[in-house]
C-alpha cells in the first residue's frame, strides 16, 4: 500500500509533539504501544471498514482532503480530514 502523501508534512507544534520530541525514551515507549494497539484485529477491521466506505464514496486515494466521519448517531458522512481528526483527537 502506498504511503499517505498528505501525512507528515510538518513538525508538530502541539504540547504532546514537543514533549515527545524532547523525550526520545517516552517516544519509543509510545511508538511500541501504538504499534501493538493498531495491530489488533479490532483496529484492523475498523480501518478496513472506513477504507471500504471511503472507496464507496469515491474519496479514497484521490487527495481531495475528505474522509468518512462518524456522526453522533453512528452514520458515516464525508467530512474534511482536518475537521474530523481535530474533533476526535485523543479519543481511541
Amino acid at each position: 500500500m502506498a504511503r499517505n502523501t498528505l501525512a507528515g508534512k510538518g513538525k508538530g507544534s502541539s504540547r504532546s509533539a514537543k514533549y515527545y520530541a524532547a523525550n526520545p525514551d517516552a517516544r519509543k515507549k509510545k511508538q511500541a504501544y501504538d504499534k501493538k494497539y493498531h495491530s489488533t484485529d479490532k483496529r484492523k477491521s475498523y480501518r478496513a471498514k472506513l477504507n471500504k466506505k471511503n472507496r464507496e464514496a469515491g474519496t479514497y486515494g484521490n487527495k481531495d482532503g475528505k474522509d468518512m466521519s462518524h456522526t453522533k448517531k453512528g452514520k458515516l458522512v464525508k467530512e474534511k480530514q482536518s475537521t474530523n481528526r481535530a474533533r476526535n483527537r485523543g479519543k481511541k
